[in-house]
């Protein structure tokens, strides 16, 4: 164990703005309860907007990126964490206003901490990250409401994307009847390889000239917002719900109150940075058992911190299928 370790930072200089791989030490982190040695991180879109200039993401200049991280714990202030403990953690300010997972050393106070359950190792839990755990949450959301394999089929939009490709492997893992929409022909054998019973166009879901059009979906878990997700609300069936959590698709959702109030349709808002560290915990063990993704392996692209850099740019263009995964260690 070092003082001085590898990170990606991203920021301001006098020069520019700059990012790349530097060193830090330990001073250079904040000072919370809970020292870990990082192992993996993952690449998300956020992550991409907190190491460009016009993201507007970061709030802390230069800042360490990276949303998600699990490792070992070095040491520890706090009741319940021990030197040696599994841990990951994501969400609340991490990598956007407290330094992230893209350094082999992180520095996090304990209520942002989960133990890395039994059933997922630190990389697995990487590929999952906080795109799974947004899919998960998705899934959970219609679960509680009351949503069955025998109700019929579940859409999921976005589903090449981390959250969408998510929720398809969980929801078919449960049983469920998956329809996988994708603007990428060429990710169609990706998503049955996932468990998706059915692959549909994503610009068969843009039609809003109606807000009340032929039913055809028990549930939806949706990552894109905007006219795809008032065409979901549009088709879905009696009573069923929406898990919405992306707004790639646009922030204004061109419908009406008809869905909600002439077929009880239910709206879920999915926000997975800010929940309650005891319900993070318990979703997690859930990650780990019942709604453990199928083919972690075959989701996932590694890269190590020397070639973050291209990762954040090809996931801020869009044309991932899958998950990144960013190695500190090893």
């Amino acid at each position: 164990m070092t003082d001085s370790f590898a990170a990606f930072t991203a920021g301001k200089t006098d020069d520019g703005f700059r990012r790349g791989v530097t060193q830090l030490t330990l001073a250079d982190l904040p000072d919370d309860d809970v020292v870990v040695d990082v192992e993996w991180s993952s690449v998300n879109y956020k992550d991409h907007l907190a190491s460009t200039e016009k993201g507007r993401v970061a709030r802390i200049s230069p800042i360490v990126p990276g949303i998600d991280l699990a490792g070992t714990v070095r040491s520890s202030d706090a009741a319940g964490i021990a030197a040696g403990d599994a841990v990951l953690a994501h969400g609340y300010d991490l990598g956007v206003a407290h330094h992230g997972g893209y350094a082999q050393v992180a520095r996090v106070p304990a209520g942002w901490v989960v133990p890395l359950p039994e059933g997922l190792t630190a990389r697995e839990a990487m590929v999952v990250g906080t795109a799974g755990y947004t899919g998960a949450l998705s899934v959970l959301a219609l679960l509680e409401h009351g949503l069955t394999p025998d109700a019929g089929t579940v859409l999921v939009t976005g589903a090449t994307g981390g959250v969408g490709s998510m929720a398809v492997s969980m929801l078919a893992g449960l049983g469920f009847a998956v329809a996988a929409s994708t603007g990428k022909p060429d990710g169609a054998p990706f998503l049955r390889g996932l468990g998706a019973t059915e692959v549909v166009d994503r610009d068969e879901l843009t039609d809003t000239s109606k807000p009340l059009q032929p039913v055809r979906w028990a549930g939806a878990v949706d990552a894109v917002g905007g006219s795809t997700l008032a065409h979901v609300l549009a088709t879905l069936a009696p009573g069923a719900a929406v898990a919405a959590s992306g707004n790639v698709g646009g922030a204004e959702l061109p419908t009406t109150v008809l869905p909600f109030i002439l077929r009880g349709v239910t709206l879920f808002g999915i926000d997975s940075a800010g929940t309650a560290i005891d319900r993070r915990r318990e979703v997690w063990r859930r990650i780990a058992t019942d709604l453990k993704p199928v083919g972690l392996d075959a989701m996932a692209q590694v890269v190590d911190l020397a070639h973050v850099e291209g990762a954040l740019d090809q996931i801020g263009r869009g044309g991932v299928t899958g998950r990144y995964v960013v190695q500190l260690r090893g």
